[in-house]
């Protein structure tokens, strides 16, 4: 699983510990990447049927695509409501949680028709309350999608704007028919965040990424039966006391690649101790590499290429992408 070549793509923005004993040391340092396109602060990388691989840029408050073949960018969608994770369907769809941009509309999770752009809004309450602001959204082989809910805070657009909100952290299942589930809320999560599901559907990995002294800093593991459902809770992979993962990916063989880690604090009882890059952690826990990444804040990762075979990662202004030996899943 060795990685074969490192690129990157940059987009125009500013953006801009000691590892628990539990934890496998990193592998020997991979090459530095190098930069393809500028933007601002990016997020959620999707690949599309169309090849070119979309992201949003939360700063600007907009959906932008970039074309591997011109290396070139542009707005796919403006007034995006502060999309932040993106994925595609199987029906070639776009999915975005849409943290809202206290304007035009509330916290949702929206479906958009590539060929018409027309959006629909697929999710945007639960029991009569709105969402806090949907963060990332996974699906597995049914056609299910997953997605977090992480509770509003101080910053949050959202928590000063929806008195109506649910104002609990909390993770979703929404079924093909539009029934939606709560499986996690409250106590059972802390600040979920990125979360993805193995190539056989019966493992979902969630990661938590609650930055307070004591938070929980992991990602989790939890089986996944046939009808949704979710049990067995245990500890995959321990960031604490660094900075946890944002989002991930995972490859055929059920490797995960999660954008964790920090170059330097950010006012947060985050340390240093996860370095910044890419964790390559095998479906037993295990750390196998890390990809290290130049820039903060690293976000989240996707696979996409001809073959699947490209990891793209987003970080700060910047969009890398980087070759890979085993093909990725698009979850």
């Amino acid at each position: 699983m060795r990685l074969l070549s490192v690129a990157a793509i940059s987009f125009l923005i500013s953006c801009v510990t000691k590892q628990p004993a539990e934890q496998t040391q990193a592998a020997p340092a991979q090459p530095e990447a190098s930069v393809a396109t500028i933007v601002a602060f990016t997020e959620g990388p999707a690949q599309g049927p169309d090849g070119m691989v979309y992201f949003t840029d939360v700063t600007n408050n907009r959906i932008l695509r970039f074309n591997p073949s011109t290396r070139k960018h542009e707005v796919f969608r403006a007034d995006s409501n502060r999309a932040n994770g993106l994925l595609f369907d199987s029906q070639g769809r776009l999915v975005a949680c849409e943290g809202s941009d206290a304007e035009h509309a509330t916290p949702r999770v929206t479906r958009t028709d590539l060929k018409t752009g027309k959006v629909e809004v697929v999710a945007s309450q639960f029991e009569g309350k709105s969402f806090n602001g949907p963060n990332d959204v996974t699906i597995d082989s049914k056609g299910r999608l997953y997605f977090t809910d992480p509770a509003p805070d101080a910053t949050s657009v959202a928590a000063a704007k929806t008195s109506n909100a649910t104002g609990v952290p909390g993770v979703y299942r929404l079924d093909p028919d539009g029934k939606i589930t709560r499986l996690l809320a409250g106590l059972d999560t802390e600040w979920p965040n990125g979360l993805v599901i193995s190539p056989d559907d019966k493992t979902f990995y969630l990661i938590e990424a609650h930055k307070t002294d004591g938070g929980t800093r992991a990602i989790r593991a939890y089986d996944l039966s046939p009808e949704g459902t979710l049990s067995n809770r245990r500890v995959h992979y321990n960031f604490y006391p660094g900075r946890s993962a944002d989002g991930m990916a995972i490859d055929a063989e059920g490797n995960i690649y999660a954008a964790a880690g920090l170059h330097r604090r950010r006012g947060t009882h985050e340390t240093l101790d996860t370095k910044c890059g890419v964790h390559v952690i095998s479906p037993s826990g295990k750390l196998l590499r890390m990809i290290p990444i130049p820039e903060d804040t690293i976000t989240n990762t996707a696979f996409g290429g001809p073959d699947n075979k490209t990891l793209y990662i987003t970080a700060g202004k910047t969009l890398f992408q980087v070759r890979n030996e085993i093909a990725g899943l698009n979850r």
